[in-house]
């Protein structure tokens, strides 16, 4: 049985011209491909088998991520369903030579699990064993309770 820990991700891209809009930032569209990406990662992980995309919760674009910035995606499940997982996402702009950080983008995808015929699949039961397991499933779901 996996735990929020076990399932959390961070991946990094940076932001290059052909990932912009006409005002040299990143495009919601790419910043949201990153998140359901990393977010499916997540997924995965807690559910050992394929997982796809049910439903992304409100998603708001808080601030500009430029071109030449980093674009960070946390991810990591902080529930889980019968067949479906919810996984917290978070997008971050990041300048890569200070390492200096700005929360962008926030959001909760539904992962559901498909077995090999595409069909929805038992997922195991999330765990909670630590102090940062705890705490990242209660920031979750206090965003997600407001949103």
């Amino acid at each position: 049985m996996p735990t929020p820990e076990d399932t959390y991700i961070e991946n990094r891209h940076r932001i290059q011209p052909n990932h912009t809009n006409n005002y040299e930032t990143a495009h919601g569209g790419n910043v949201m491909k990153w998140m359901d990406q990393t977010g499916a990662l997540s997924a995965m992980r807690s559910a050992g088998e394929p997982c796809v995309t049910a439903s992304i919760n409100q998603m708001n674009f808080e601030r500009p991520i430029p071109q030449g910035d980093t674009a960070v995606i946390e991810s990591y499940v902080f529930e889980h369903g019968k067949t479906s997982v919810k996984v917290r996402l978070r997008a971050y702009r990041e300048q890569p030579r200070t390492g200096e950080r700005e929360l962008t983008t926030e959001s909760v995808f539904v992962f559901v699990a498909i077995d090999e015929n595409g069909k929805p699949t038992p997922v195991p039961e999330l765990r909670i064993e630590s102090a940062r397991d705890e705490k990242l499933q209660q920031d979750a779901r206090e965003w997600a309770n407001k949103n």
